[in-house]
């Protein structure tokens, strides 16, 4: 059979901040696939442990020999299998044992060879031959938060959508000219701007939340005239960071302020309402469903109230989402389960219930390009991979590709 495991091989490389991550090959007969497992900076605590306590060199000193003898002779198709013999291998509840990087890294890598084995992309190996719907690419513009810092803004990402484009191209070159447009406003804000970018390649600039809101919603409004699309504003809160569970209050540092669960409430939808925001994420700390609740009942569907370290990209955790109303979209980060096989089914449960599904990056990346066919083979409205920066636009760019591949393809639907 083509897809037969023969040799799997792990190596240390280098990440977007310059940090250590793992990189996997897995050889079949005639194929070979490879995959790269990003890192988190504001990581969900029900996150599944990234690496064993003696980091990447333990796995690629110790474990490479273990895992090939496990796998190979497998068949990468039977992928469900193969993630469910990493889990024995591991053997602890939160793949602590040899990380979930490492673990996620093999089953995307297993998947781009069993697809490559039948000289086929991966979008339409997960997807079928029918795919035929591109995501929204959903752009960082500003870091502020754990991307950035002291004197940045607390909200952690200010994004935009291009909410009108009617192809790929169109959407990625609007949100890189929305960027673009942002640095020559900040600098009418910031006197001391010097153009330095966070994790993600937004700008970081040292002015206040309401300021950042304000010039991303002219950005928006002006580059949306230029080419004739609606750009729409989002956000990413990340909300968790902001959380002090001892005053029981969110804290603004930037601008001197604290709000309680029912002020933040408030403060999100005045937002919503005022900026006519399309998205924003985790705008409450990560175990607060009611919360989350209580903000998806206030706006319906005016926004997409998202969840990242709420749900991790956890079955169970959706579904408590689910039976709560807690949200309307959820972010998809393999990394935070630790396989392809929950990944999808995470995306199963959220698309049978109308949870739009959000792939996305993470602020610590590599050139690894594999999200862009996970946001299509799952048929995602959106992707989440900056606008600029080497490692997200080899996604960008990967969409680009694949756009050629699908001429009849349209963007896809929110419902």
């Amino acid at each position: 059979m083509v897809s037969i495991i023969e040799d799997v091989q792990v190596r240390k490389i280098l990440d977007s901040r310059g940090n250590p991550t793992i990189e996997v090959d897995v050889i079949t007969w005639n194929s070979k696939g490879r995959a790269a497992a990003p890192s988190g900076a504001s990581t969900g605590s029900r996150e599944v442990v990234p690496y064993p306590k003696g980091g990447i060199d333990e796995v690629v000193s110790e474990m490479e020999d273990l895992i090939a003898s496990e796998l190979i002779g497998m068949d990468a198709e039977d992928l469900a299998t193969i993630d469910e013999v990493l889990k024995e291998v591991d053997g602890t509840d939160n793949l602590s044992a040899i990380g979930g990087n490492t673990t996620v890294a093999i089953s995307m890598a297993v998947s781009k060879a069993a697809a490559a084995s039948y000289n086929m992309p991966l979008f339409k190996y997960i997807g079928g031959n029918l795919v035929n719907e591109l995501p929204f690419p959903l752009g960082n513009m500003m870091n502020g938060g754990a991307h950035a810092g002291i004197n940045a803004p607390d909200i952690q990402e200010f994004l935009v959508v291009p909410v009108g484009a009617t192809n790929v191209g169109d959407a990625i070159f609007a949100n890189a000219s929305v960027h673009k447009r942002l640095k020559d406003l900040i600098q009418t804000k910031d006197s001391n701007f010097t153009g330095g970018k966070g994790d993600e390649c937004g700008w970081v600039p040292n002015i206040s939340n309401d300021t950042a809101l304000e010039i991303q919603a002219q950005a928006c409004e002006e580059v949306g005239d230029e080419l004739g699309i609606e750009i729409r504003p989002s956000l990413d809160i990340a909300a968790s960071e902001l959380w002090d569970a001892d005053e029981q209050k969110y804290i603004y540092a930037q601008d001197g302020i604290k709000r309680d669960t029912g002020d933040q409430i408030d403060f999100v939808k005045d937002i919503i309402d005022t900026y006519n925001m399309f998205y924003v994420e985790d705008p409450f700390d990560e175990s607060d469903f009611g919360g989350f609740s209580q903000l998806t009942a206030k706006v319906g569907d005016k926004c997409l109230i998202c969840g990242d370290d709420l749900f991790v990209t956890n079955k169970e955790l959706l579904s408590k989402g689910i039976e709560m109303n807690a949200a309307n979209a959820i972010i998809i980060k393999p990394n935070q389960i630790g396989s392809l096989s929950e990944t999808y089914a995470t995306v199963k449960l959220a698309k049978e219930n109308n949870i739009v599904p959000v792939v996305s990056h993470r602020s610590g990346e590599t050139t690894d390009e594999t999200i862009a066919h996970l946001a299509v083979g799952f048929s995602s409205p959106l992707i989440k991979t900056g606008a600029i920066g080497g490692e997200r636009i080899a996604k960008l760019n990967e969409l680009i590709r694949i756009e050629e591949e699908l001429p009849n393809s349209t963007m896809s639907k929110f419902k």
